[in-house]
């Protein structure tokens, strides 16, 4: 039995080319969708083998977005995201989201049409030095969290405001501290952090969620 594909794409002559590439030899296109609200649409009617997605779409949601509406059907699709972009984050997300791989735009035929095998066959496909950066990443980011969790209470306290954008004076005065007392604290939150300046600090309390006002 062939495998059926759904192919996802905002561009009709990237949807052209796909289906040209993988048509025959045991694929067969399911159908095509423009935008991420349709290959969800799709999905749930063709419920295809294969959704091959997308990572950038025009207008409306995303394929990640598509991606986690599809996964949260239930359906016994699997999606595999096409990317331009071979950046590590993209990956984790996709994955989150639950794609079963990530495959680049400038893979050749041979190399889709074997994602689109090992996928059918239960495994997930991404290029090894896209995973291994990714888990990478992922190892850095959950250390800087973990970071940021063991900062002292006044310290969390400071560092939120060194996130909004205050100076050492004003985060002085909005604590009833000297100066000095906040110059120190934040050296130890940099120091603690791993990080180089201020700036790299205020960064990272945004990703970790950090940067709100302390009650």
């Amino acid at each position: 039995m062939a495998v059926r594909i759904l192919i996802v794409d905002d561009h009709q002559l990237a949807r052209e080319g796909l289906k040209a590439v993988l048509s025959g030899d045991g694929l067969e296109i399911a159908g095509e969708a423009a935008s991420g609200e349709e290959a969800v649409a799709m999905a749930a009617t063709l419920v295809p083998d294969i959704v091959l997605m997308d990572v950038r779409l025009g207008a409306g949601i995303d394929g990640l977005e598509a991606t986690r509406r599809i996964a949260a059907l239930g359906l016994p699709c699997r999606v595999v995201m096409l990317s331009l972009h071979d950046m590590p984050a993209y990956v984790r997300e996709a994955l989150a989201a639950g794609a079963a791989g990530y495959v680049l735009k400038d893979a050749s035929v041979d190399e889709l049409r074997g994602a689109v095998s090992q996928v059918m066959a239960g495994q997930s496909v991404v290029p090894l030095g896209l995973m291994s950066a990714a888990l990478r990443e992922g190892d850095r980011a959950a250390a800087q969290a973990e970071a940021v969790a063991m900062l002292t209470a006044r310290e969390r306290e400071v560092l939120a405001l060194v996130a909004q954008g205050q100076t050492n004076k004003e985060i002085a005065r909005a604590l009833s501290v000297s100066p000095a007392t906040i110059k120190a604290h934040v050296e130890r939150i940099i120091a603690k952090l791993g990080v180089s300046d201020r700036t790299q600090a205020a960064v990272l309390a945004a990703r970790s969620g950090a940067s709100g006002a302390p009650a």
